[in-house]
């Protein structure tokens, strides 16, 4: 696998995922089980429309302006991260890692690793990665927090030509991908403990 030198990896603009959810994102929903979990959920677009739907759904973000917009929309939200102790850890159906939420900490491996410890056994990890030829690079990104500055996080991006090798590693098998335009999509599920 292609692991690229540490860089700065962009902004990160959490305004930017305040847009209405999208006939893509209402594709990659439609048929998840409940409860779902929602990690890196910003603005809360995603949960707001599960929990519309009937699926019961949380998310998670550890900025306080994700936090903010979050109520405003009326998104069930906890500011917290995912490697913190969580409600119904090791009961969750499925957990969404949309937007770019697979850099969340800077290791996808270490990320997916902690949401198989999260999902009940067999759930299900929807993942949004990069197009091929990305490989992994690790860094950090910048967060919008207000118009005062930015927050430097640890970061990365996975392309979707090294998936199969990060979810192997984490205790997942590819169930099944799709591109939808510039985006993919993959659907990962857990396998058992040994």
């Amino acid at each position: 696998m292609t692991v690229h030198e540490p860089t700065t990896l962009g902004v990160l603009d959490l305004r930017a995922w305040a847009r209405p959810i999208d006939l893509v994102e209402r594709e990659v929903l439609s048929g998840l089980a409940g409860p779902v979990l929602e990690v890196g959920c910003g603005p809360g677009r995603l949960v707001a429309a599960l929990a519309e739907a009937g699926i019961p759904a949380l998310g998670i973000d550890i900025s306080p302006l994700a936090a903010e917009l979050a109520a405003e929309r009326g998104a069930p939200m906890l500011a917290r991260s995912i490697f913190e102790q969580l409600p119904h850890e090791g009961r969750w159906s499925t957990v969404l890692l949309i937007d770019g939420s697979i850099g969340i900490g800077g290791d996808p491996t270490a990320l997916l690793r902690r949401v198989r410890r999260v999902l009940a056994p067999g759930g299900l990890a929807v993942v949004e990665v990069k197009g091929p030829g990305i490989g992994l690079a690790r860094g950090t990104a910048h967060v919008a927090c207000d118009a005062a500055g930015h927050e430097m996080i640890p970061w990365a991006e996975l392309g979707v030509d090294h998936l199969d090798e990060v979810a192997a590693d984490a205790g997942f098998t590819l169930e099944r991908g799709r591109r939808f335009g510039r985006r993919w999509f993959s659907w990962l599920r857990s396998t058992a403990y040994s």
